[in-house]
């Protein structure tokens, strides 16, 4: 029978948080549910000790179910795995670090049986520091400017899915993957609530500056072509600006009116419309990149092994799925 309710965790070297997550997510989910739910927990290739964790996990509660990565794909990765996983009548994505807290799935589910087919958190009063708060704001808003879908501002992962979004997400084929864009993408009924946005329960983030200047990328260039459009922009400025220094030179050297003359106006023109040329390639480098990547179709995860998952349904994923996983042993 399949469960009511499916959450989806990725890990990745959360040895510390993950026992009181679960102290913390079975309590809030039982009355919910009546017991019908399962816990997908996603190890992203951790290397703390978080596999073996899980695996106990298991043991103790056959509700908890796990996949393992054979290496680290990276976070959008782990939450479409379980998405690809779960068999619930609604998903539920979240974070292991407790930032999420388990206590407002009360409220997603209220929402989802009053007729909601997305219901996600909007994130108040971060704990990060000023930077990474200011950094946050910034993307946020400046995704929302370019997007040619309404994202909302300030609403990460932690959401809660009808089966028939999810069943869409799921069939999406693309690799850079924002799931917060393409929840929003798919349309339906969505509404939003706000949380306070708790401290992490123990260790630190394993967003790197990398990971997340991947994340912006995979937002601004999967869900707008406006940076395209501003590259043609600013080449064609740059063209007007060339042909109006070159008519102002042209017109002072025939008319005998005094001008200055030098290499230093030479060089700094140079170097700006080559640094405008570059930037306009990096640009259309970004796009063709990814192009490149959707063309070699290779999948989007590997699974080492899955705990607690049933295996009859690998033939259908590897028949219309493979961008997402390999054939895989487990339990």
């Amino acid at each position: 029978m399949k469960p009511r309710v499916s959450v989806v965790v990725p890990v990745y070297n959360e040895s510390e948080t993950l026992h009181h997550l679960l102290s913390r997510l079975v309590p809030a989910l039982d009355p919910l549910t009546r017991g019908s739910f399962e816990i997908i927990f996603v190890d992203d290739g951790s290397t703390d000790g978080s596999a073996d964790i899980l695996d106990g996990l298991h043991a103790g509660e056959t509700r908890v179910k796990v996949v393992h990565f054979s290496r680290n794909f990276g976070h959008q990765a782990a939450l479409q795995a379980g998405l690809d996983e779960a068999s619930g009548e609604a998903v539920v994505l979240m974070d292991a670090d407790l930032q999420d807290p388990p206590e407002l799935l009360q409220a997603f589910l209220d929402h989802w049986t009053a007729g909601y087919d997305v219901v996600y958190a909007i994130r108040t009063g971060r704990k990060e520091s000023l930077l990474m708060r200011a950094a946050y704001r910034l993307f946020y808003r400046s995704l929302r400017a370019v997007a040619t879908v309404d994202i909302p501002l300030d609403a990460g992962d932690f959401c809660l899915l009808d089966r028939r979004v999810v069943d869409i997400l799921v069939s999406l084929p693309e690799r850079h993957r924002l799931l917060r864009g393409l929840r929003s993408w798919v349309g339906f009924r969505h509404i939003g609530i706000e949380c306070e946005r708790n401290p992490r329960y123990a260790g630190t983030s394993k967003y790197s500056m990398y990971r997340l200047i991947e994340l912006a990328l995979a937002g601004y260039v999967g869900f707008s072509t406006i940076p395209l459009r501003l590259a043609t922009l600013v080449g064609l400025s740059t063209s007007l600006v060339g042909f109006v220094i070159a008519a102002w030179a042209i017109g002072t050297k025939l008319l005998g009116i005094p001008s200055p003359r030098g290499w230093a106006s030479l060089l700094a023109s140079v170097m700006v419309i080559g640094g405008i040329q570059l930037l306009v390639l990096g640009v259309i480098g970004e796009y063709l990149s990814r192009v490149y990547d959707e063309t070699r179709r290779r999948p989007l995860y590997i699974v080492s092994s899955r705990v607690g998952l049933d295996t009859q349904d690998d033939a259908r994923h590897l028949a219309d799925g493979a961008r997402h996983r390999f054939p895989r042993s487990g339990m």
